[in-house]
């Protein structure tokens, strides 16, 4: 797979913080590719030069092979936390408005609003003030001025804040449909779970370090702790031995931590072996959220 982006030894400074400090990695082509780290380490402040809000001491980002800081405005879409647009104009206006500063004509900027103002829903807001909207319904708004003009980078900063469930995966099948149709996605968010179900690869920053980057499921696996959870039709025949732990244990199902990576097999033929009918076995693998904590925890005491 090719990189569609490259980060190549980026450094930034502010007075005494070392904002970012030497971050280098890729960002792969066709990817939603996650941006992670706690408040403080460094996001903001790469996303901030991506978008040409400031510039970095030193280093280099490349996007489709061209250096970010040449690339035009209208090819990216930024999505911040915090919101930008203007309260007391009207949906419609400010839509066409701010079409037209990413480029596009008035015409194809009042185009481009109504068609996703219908497609999310949301045609009748089109004379109404922003601030007679919800939080959530101000989040869309952020979200068609974000992509409107149809950005080749599009950069989501806890973009289902304030959404409900409903409105919260209706935003995502759009995330996964610009995705589909050859946008880069770099997804900023602070919620796990969220970044297990939509991103492929990841880049984990912590006080301006890069302390991890790759494909989420490649992670997964090499932060894996070699636990397992088994069931059977009845209580369980086993006693703890040279091939594993006992974890916890309920009824008829157990969780087992091997002593010995290459044993799985051994334990399998174990368990069988004192006559017990297995009904599910499978590998617990880590969530994100536990690899984030545990890594950054790791590196504040480094």
């Amino acid at each position: 797979m090719n990189d569609i982006m490259k980060f190549s030894s980026v450094s930034k400074r502010f007075s005494d913080v070392q904002a970012l400090d030497n971050i280098s990695f890729t960002i792969p082509d066709n990817t939603i590719f996650g941006l992670l780290g706690p408040n403080g380490a460094g996001k903001t402040t790469l996303i901030r030069i991506i978008t040409k809000i400031f510039a970095a001491d030193s280093g280099e980002i490349t996007f489709d092979g061209q250096n970010i800081k040449e690339q035009q405005y209208a090819n990216i879409g930024y999505m911040p936390e915090e919101k930008g647009m203007y309260k007391k104009m009207k949906v419609g206006e400010q839509l066409i408005y701010l079409g037209q500063l990413k480029g596009l004509s008035k015409l194809k900027a009042k185009e481009q609003s109504e068609f996703w103002l219908h497609k999310l829903g949301a045609a009748d807001w089109w004379n109404k003030k922003l601030e007679d909207l919800s939080k959530g319904m101000q989040q869309k708004a952020q979200f068609i001025a974000t992509v409107i003009h149809q950005p080749k980078l599009l950069i989501l900063d806890e973009p289902f804040s304030g959404l409900d469930p409903v409105n919260a995966e209706l935003i995502k099948n759009e995330i996964y449909q610009l995705h589909q149709q050859g946008t880069t996605i770099i997804f900023s968010t602070h919620r796990m779970e969220q970044v297990e179900e939509i991103c492929n690869t990841i880049a984990l920053i912590n006080k301006g370090k890069l302390i991890l980057n790759g494909n989420v499921a490649a992670i997964k696996q090499t932060h894996k702790e070699h636990l397992f959870k088994v069931a059977f039709n009845e209580v369980p025949i086993i006693d703890e031995n040279q091939l594993f732990e006992i974890v916890t244990s309920s009824g008829n199902t157990i969780e087992l931590k091997l002593k010995q990576p290459q044993s799985n097999n051994e334990l399998l033929q174990y368990l069988i072996s004192k006559g017990n009918t297995i009904t599910a076995y499978y590998e617990i693998l880590p969530t994100l959220n536990n690899i984030f904590i545990n890594l950054v925890n790791k590196a504040q005491h480094e």
